[in-house]
């Protein structure tokens, strides 16, 4: 059930309980003072002030006072009623302000003691006065005194009507508290969705457009020294990069769900759009998604990398499958050709995201200098 549904169970409950002894109290006064002229009241002289005080007390909001003012207000209702029992119990209706008494008490004093023991001395009041009346006016038609002794009984039904309603304000309670928890887990979800998806868009983004670059930079290079079908070779592998980026970066706005290639397949290939070496050691076996995943972006990242910061550099790519693991190298010689320096220089956020994506998935990545200068990026991973 949704809270918004407990809140719909809940409210007509509420509104019930509210107007039940109300609506009684209502009754008893009115039919009382009806009935009243028409009916033989014992010690009218008594019972009408008696009657008075009673229906004041009904009435009154003994709610909005403290506690212990609550319980002396609610004491007073229950003696009055009870005095108010035989005096007037010929008018029929007189006889419920001692048990409308009892029920509020129940219901709305705090302490169960100080409620049953409301109850308890109306109880006692109502069959004392009950036996004095019969002693004093034996004529008059009276309840024995021992049934006059039931008017504490509503009591246990006010403290149980209670018990409902806080039972029932403690599951709405809860089920607010579980919806906001469920709200407050689905926004972290998202935010970490949101991180992973910019992370992949940065590791496509920045392989593709440093390759693409790269590429056009070689055709300009190749076009100033004459060698235009070189040139012009190196702009449609800028171009094939540039294709295979839209389709990745789509892949990665939905966030790469969908099954993927086996690992060796993409690696190959990425190193074919790169002229990198690319070898395979030890048995190939079945890869899973994130691992996979994980591979070909800290493969980009490091080609990218080795492509800014060690321009011409022989670059090679290793796979291994060790037991559970798989093992991802990539390295990279010194730099052979001049820094392009519209491509060098980056935030870090590649190999800030290569570790943290490493992390999650309880693998290892270590990125070193090269003892011959280069660079080296080992990434393990559990399959």
């Amino acid at each position: 059930m949704t809270t918004k549904e407990q809140h719909a169970v809940g409210r007509p409950e509420r509104f019930r309980d509210a107007l039940l002894g109300p609506f009684l109290v209502f009754v008893a006064i009115a039919a009382t003072i009806v009935q009243w002229p028409y009916t033989r009241i014992v010690f009218p002289q008594v019972a009408l002030p008696l009657f008075i005080l009673t229906s004041v007390a009904a009435v009154f909001p003994w709610t909005r006072l403290s506690s212990r003012r609550q319980l002396a207000g609610m004491t007073a209702y229950m003696v009055l009623g009870s005095l108010l029992l035989p005096l007037a119990h010929a008018t029929t209706t007189a006889s419920l302000f001692p048990f409308v008494a009892a029920a509020a008490a129940g219901g709305k004093l705090g302490s169960r003691k100080a409620a049953i023991g409301v109850a308890v001395a109306g109880a006692v009041v109502a069959a004392g006065t009950t036996w004095l009346v019969e002693l004093l006016s034996p004529t008059t038609s009276q309840w024995p005194w021992w049934v006059a002794l039931t008017v504490g009984l509503p009591v246990y039904i006010g403290m149980s009507n209670r018990d409902r309603l806080e039972a029932l304000h403690s599951a709405q309670h809860a089920a607010e508290e579980a919806h906001r928890a469920k709200a407050s887990e689905a926004r972290e979800a998202a935010l970490v969705e949101r991180g992973r998806i910019a992370r992949e868009i940065h590791d496509v983004l920045g392989h593709s457009l440093s390759a693409i670059a790269l590429q056009l930079d070689m055709a300009d290079a190749l076009h100033d020294s004459g060698r235009e079908d070189e040139a012009t070779a190196a702009v449609r592998r800028a171009r094939a990069l540039a294709v295979d980026s839209i389709s990745e970066t789509r892949r990665a706005v939905q966030a790469l769900r969908e099954d993927t290639r086996p690992l060796p397949d993409i690696l190959r290939q990425l190193a074919e759009h790169d002229v990198v070496d690319f070898a395979i050691t030890g048995g190939a076996r079945e890869v899973g998604a994130e691992a996979t995943h994980t591979m070909v972006r800290a493969a980009q990242e490091a080609l990218t990398n080795a492509a800014k910061y060690a321009p011409g550099a022989r670059r090679s790519m290793r796979l291994a499958f060790t037991g559970d693991h798989v093992t991802l190298t990539v390295r990279n010689g010194p730099a052979t050709e001049h820094q392009h320096t519209d491509l060098a220089g980056g935030t870090g956020i590649g190999l800030a995201g290569m570790r943290e994506r490493t992390a999650l998935l309880g693998g290892t990545l270590r990125a070193e200098p090269a003892p011959d200068g280069g660079w080296t990026v080992e990434l393990e991973l559990p399959r």
